[in-house]
């Protein structure tokens, strides 16, 4: 049965170093409870061990391992006590991977690196980011200290903190890829090594934790979650999706990840912080209007909602700062009723590329964000898929830049296109797996090779090029050169510049301007699909011309005359569509919030700003009995036009909700 998370979280850090005294000296379980539930939360994820490896209970098994200046003996259950006395749920903190304590008293139990050292923070600089291994006998320290944890405590979930692949060379793994017939030697063998030893983790810890408590939730954090989560998901019960903007992983990482991980059939838990940047940044507050508006994404997008917090070691939790979290809180209370159950309403599909980069995945996608953000700011519903997914349900399917297509997949997506599917495909997406040729004779075009220039210029023309001049624009990054196949329409030339840019012969500060000449195609249609032999999506990430945002949604036009939404707002205003199967209605959900780059490191969002007068038409499969802005229940007239239904809304104020009640 699927977990179903409750809406209003805050997880609260508690990593507390031995150099401070009286740890919990102020702690108070009836304030403590009160304030989280004034500040309207439901649930609070409390320590058991941190990343020091301190404990916060009073252990039997480890008594040595308990915070040496621990006033209350049995804080954690303490805690348990007073909020489950108010209906909030506690989930248990155990980190994993991380562990300052263990590290030092059992250095053979660390992760070792390809070099012999130590993988993880240098002996003499701060910090507990020194890895343990698994497949060691930590593990069975692990499990006895969990175990502990399940039979003291009535524990409504687990939350094991840093759970993620590593490339290990330590004994007990090089033993282990030995007899598993893996090279230790071979670097990428070692990261598939260690993401199948991490899932195995993950399945042996599942079935241990359920010997001992058959209900409680379980997750296991690595503040990501992609395709590789996909074969483990039934060690999960839930996703909870780790995205402190301030904190490393920006804006586009939670709506991005969101739009993958809620396709696996659990359900998700969005994860910000109050911290004006990341985990450990005290007596800091994030801006309010930052907070509105991390939180409603997370119901926009069909999740439940968490706040990170930090326990001062006193013990005595912040009343400003659950004020701050309450005012947020409070309107999620209030919007929940249409955010229960709710199911995205989508037509596109995005495939992502972080699929294809195994292992040795460091960082987000280029492609996969651009795609993000050009298909956000264009108002189109979408998720994002792997190869593994299912294709009906989207009328066009887009492949950023760097998908390769094997043999299977090739076949599923031809089928998908003889079933009146349209594909949009850029750069070398669509070439098997080895990079040699097209795999989809579809696309209408044969591989030649590298473009021979790059910077060069598209002319956009006709339909492809509507709103823009028709004249050269520079593509930055190089592309293929490719050569149509019979009854391929080219939409767009490739002018090229004069010469390539190198010591020999370049002009000006940056690259050579266009000679006027013509050198092979740049966009092409065949049938329902349309090839950008430019990489357009990672271009956009990478400085967004607006050009390349305006010839993608001009190729979605073509394949997708009616979209699901329409709007007359800004390319800031951000749309999406829920539904609500039970109540046979859809939710739409309307988000104006401006993050500014205010700093040398982060967005900043201080104000909101209002939009006015917002023209809406939405493509609706069934006869609309009303439309209301919800929660404040007032109802708004509307019109129906050609199978579409249009409505104005009178003024935006960062986050509305419209509900549109079928008959």
């Amino acid at each position: 049965m699927k977990t179903k998370l409750r809406f209003r979280q805050v997880h609260l850090d508690f990593h507390t170093s031995e150099a401070i005294n009286d740890v919990g000296a102020e702690f108070d379980p009836q304030e403590f409870a009160n304030v989280f539930s004034e500040a309207h939360v439901d649930s609070v994820t409390c320590f058991a061990r941190c990343h020091h490896g301190w404990l916060y209970y009073d252990s039997k098994l480890f008594p040595e391992r308990i915070h040496p200046h621990l006033s209350h003996r049995n804080l954690l259950g303490e805690q348990i006590e007073a909020c489950h006395a108010r209906n909030i749920r506690v989930p248990v903190y155990i980190t994993v991977q991380w562990d300052h304590y263990t590290v030092n008293m059992h250095p053979e139990w660390r992760v070792v690196a390809a070099d012999g050292n130590f993988n993880g923070t240098p002996l003499y600089e701060a910090g507990f980011y020194r890895y343990l291994c698994v497949n060691t006998p930590y593990r069975d320290f692990l499990k006895a200290q969990t175990q502990e944890i399940l039979e003291m405590f009535p524990v409504d979930g687990i939350f094991f903190d840093i759970v993620q692949p590593v490339d290990c060379s330590c004994g007990a793994c090089r033993s282990a890829m030995e007899a598993a017939g893996v090279e230790p030697s071979d670097a990428e063998a070692r990261r598939s090594f260690g993401l199948r030893s991490i899932n195995a983790f993950k399945h042996d810890m599942a079935v241990f934790v359920r010997w001992f408590n058959p209900d409680c939730t379980i997750f296991y954090n690595a503040g990501h979650i992609g395709p590789r989560h996909r074969s483990i998901r039934e060690a999960y019960t839930h996703f909870e999706l780790e995205s402190l903007p301030g904190g490393g992983w920006g804006y586009m990482h939670f709506p991005l990840t969101v739009r993958y991980a809620r396709n696996l059939g659990l359900d998700c838990m969005g994860m910000t912080g109050k911290f004006h940047t990341s985990w450990g940044d005290f007596h800091s507050f994030k801006n309010p209007a930052a907070l509105q508006y991390e939180v409603f994404n997370m119901l926009a997008l069909g999740a439940k909602c968490s706040i990170g917090d930090q326990l001062h070691p006193s013990g005595k939790i912040s009343k400003p700062t659950y004020d701050l979290i309450g005012s947020v809180y409070a309107e999620v209370e209030k919007k929940e009723p249409w955010c229960a159950e709710a199911g995205p309403v989508v037509e596109i599909g995005v495939f992502t590329p972080e699929e294809f980069q195994g292992a040795s995945l460091e960082r987000l996608p280029p492609a996969l964000i651009g795609a993000v953000r050009m298909l956000t700011e264009g108002g189109h519903q979408f998720n994002v898929l792997d190869s593994y997914s299912l294709l009906d349900d989207y009328q066009v399917l887009v492949l950023p830049d760097d998908i390769p297509v094997s043999l299977l997949f090739a076949e599923k997506l031809r089928n998908y296109l003889k079933n009146g599917g349209r594909i949009i495909a850029s750069y070398r997406s669509g070439l098997r797996d080895i990079g040699d040729k097209f795999a989809l004779p579809e696309l209408g075009i044969n591989y030649q090779g590298l473009a021979p220039y790059s910077p060069d210029f598209l002319v956009p023309t006709g339909e492809i090029g509507k709103g823009l001049p028709e004249t050269e624009h520079v593509m930055y990054l190089r592309g293929l050169e490719v050569a149509v196949l019979p009854g391929t329409e080219i939409l767009a030339e490739v002018v090229v510049p004069y010469f390539n840019r190198t010591y020999r012969h370049f002009c000006s500060h940056r690259h050579t301007p266009s000679s006027g000449n013509v050198g092979y195609p740049g966009i092409v249609r065949s049938g329902n699909v349309i090839y950008f032999a430019h990489p357009i999506f990672s271009q956009y990430n990478e400085n967004a011309p607006r050009w390349c945002k305006t010839l993608l949604l001009n190729a979605l036009d073509l394949l997708l005359p009616e979209p699901l939404v329409r709007h007359s707002g800004p390319s800031t205003l951000q749309v999406t569509v829920n539904e609500q199967k039970e109540h046979n209605r859809w939710v739409m959900h309307l988000l104006h919030y401006i993050p500014e780059r205010r700093s040398q490191t982060i967005d900043i969002l201080e104000d909101v700003i209002p939009l006015f007068q917002i023209g809406i038409s939405v493509k609706t499969p069934w006869m609309v009995e009303n439309i209301t802005l919800v929660p404040q229940q007032e109802v708004i007239p509307f019109q129906v036009a050609n199978e579409r239904t249009l409505f104005n809304l009178p003024r935006l104020d960062g986050h509305q909700m419209i509900e549109i009640k079928f008959i």
